[in-house]
Formats: structure tokens, C-alpha cells, sequence
């Protein structure tokens, strides 16, 4: 369960719209994606959790407030 406000909750989705491009920084998980891995945002739960379609072809969702990506501009 996410700790995540209503606030955090929609900066997190003004900051990654759907769409955006974003590279993959770390993920707490043996099947993440290498660092470094490009992917697009489909959607963002009410947790938190940043759901990206990875280059690699994985869907490995992003955990807010443990895993980190980058948004590419």
C-alpha cells in the first residue's frame, strides 16, 4: 500500500503525463529493465505507481517512493 497523498498523486501525473518518455534510473525488482532502459507512460494508478510500456517490450510498473526514472524531454 502507497503512502502517496492527493497532492503528490497529482503532481506525480502533471510531471508524467501519459505519453511522455521516460529512462529508468533504478527498480527494486530482479526482472527490471537494464538501467538506462527508455519507455512511455500508459497510466498512473491512485498509488502512485507510474505504468510504462518499456523499450524492452516489459510493462514493469514504477513504485512511487521506491523506484526512480527520468522524464525525457
Amino acid at each position: 500500500m502507497s503512502n502517496i497523498t492527493k497532492n503528490q498523486l497529482e503532481n506525480l501525473r502533471k510531471q508524467y503525463p501519459i505519453g511522455c518518455v521516460v529512462k529508468l534510473i533504478s527498480m527494486d525488482d530482479s526482472f527490471a529493465p537494464k538501467r538506462g532502459t527508455l519507455g512511455k507512460v500508459f497510466y498512473i494508478d491512485d498509488t502512485g505507481t507510474i505504468h510504462v510500456n518499456w523499450d524492452n517490450g516489459s510493462t514493469l510498473g514504477i513504485l512511487f517512493g521506491v523506484d526512480k526514472i527520468e522524464r525525457i524531454e
